[in-house]
This record gives structure tokens, sequence and C-alpha cells, in this order.
């Protein structure tokens, strides 16, 4: 997605480790045109596959979820990072998140996920794929059936889409990026 690439050369920063900010425009600070944009691109994408639930994971996906729910009509689930008070029977999972150097507990209430529902994931990031396969998890434990899993950014060079790809998951990617340095960005 050229209009995707182009912003995170001009806007994006990248520093050694393989990291990659792009909250003044993503996932911190967002800008609504150029995720309608983006929802667009997965609309497109994903049209053929009979989608009528969207998920994501808190938080930065919620945006990207939501433009995309919005286009089609359809409701966005969220899966929650930590057990609401206000949650009964639901669905549990654990993530290991490398950014925080922690795993955690997701959770998503049986009341919005289940054997009817084709779901399609959308996310900000996919990296090692830890998120994506807690997802993965989630929705096979609704009996519900994973159509696709879309991101906004890949970072090429770690293992997710390898991952994803091995257990029979859809994968796409508005952008790849393939070498992550400081001030240095390869996209593929």
């Amino acid at each position: 997605m050229k209009e995707l690439h182009d912003r995170i050369l001009k806007d994006g920063q990248s520093f050694d480790g393989g990291i990659l900010k792009v909250d003044s425009f993503i996932n911190h600070q967002m800008d609504p045109v150029l995720m309608h944009s983006i929802a667009l691109e997965f609309v497109k994408r994903f049209s053929d596959l009979g989608i009528n639930k969207i998920v994501t994971i808190e938080a930065s996906g919620i945006a990207p979820a939501i433009m995309v729910g919005l286009e089609w009509g359809l409701p966005v689930v969220f899966i929650k990072k930590a057990k609401p008070k206000t949650m009964g029977d639901m669905y549990t999972a654990q993530v290991y998140s490398y950014t925080k150097d922690r795993t955690y507990d997701v959770c998503v209430s049986k009341n919005y996920l289940g054997k009817n529902d084709r779901v399609l994931f959308i996310d900000d990031f996919l990296a090692n794929g830890n998120a994506a396969l807690g997802a993965k998890d989630l929705i096979g434990q609704a009996d519900a059936t994973l159509v696709g899993m879309g991101f906004i950014i890949e970072k090429s060079f770690q293992e997710g889409a390898t991952r994803l790809e091995k257990s029979g998951t859809r994968v796409e990617s508005l952008v790849r990026i393939q070498t992550l340095k400081d001030n240095y960005i390869e996209f593929l």
C-alpha cells in the first residue's frame, strides 16, 4: 500500500533492535484519513470471504478494526488484555508480549463469538505472532471460523507470518518490512 509505505518513510522512526515507531499516525495519535484508506484496502483484500465479524486485540488494533467494521457494517469484538469484573463466561488464552516481556491472559466474552461467526482478525503489527496466535486460539475455542488475519505492518524479519501461515491462516499485510535499523527502513 503505497500511501502507508510513504507515510512510514515520512513520519515513522526506526531504531536498532527492529523497532518501528509509528505513534504519530497509527497507534497513539491516529490519522483518520489514513486509517480509512487502510480499512478500504483490508475490505478489498478480504471481500470474498463472507465475513460477519471483525475481531482485534486491545489496544492499537481497535481503530483499524472499527474502520473495517464500519465499511462492512459489521460488529467489532476486541479481545481484552485484562479480565473485567463485569465479564462472566469467557474464553481465555495466554499471550507472551515481546514488547513488555511478560505473559498475560487475554479473554473474550462467549456472548460475542460463536460457531456461526466467520471472523477477520485485524491488528496494527505482526512481529512474532504471539497476539495473533492467542486470538486464533480464542476464535477456535468459540468454534468460530477464522477466515483471515490482516495487519497494517508486518516485520517480515520476525517469524509471525511464517508461524501463522504454517497453522493454515491466511495473512495479509499492507506493508512488509525486511529490515529495521537506526534511521533505516527496508521494505519487501
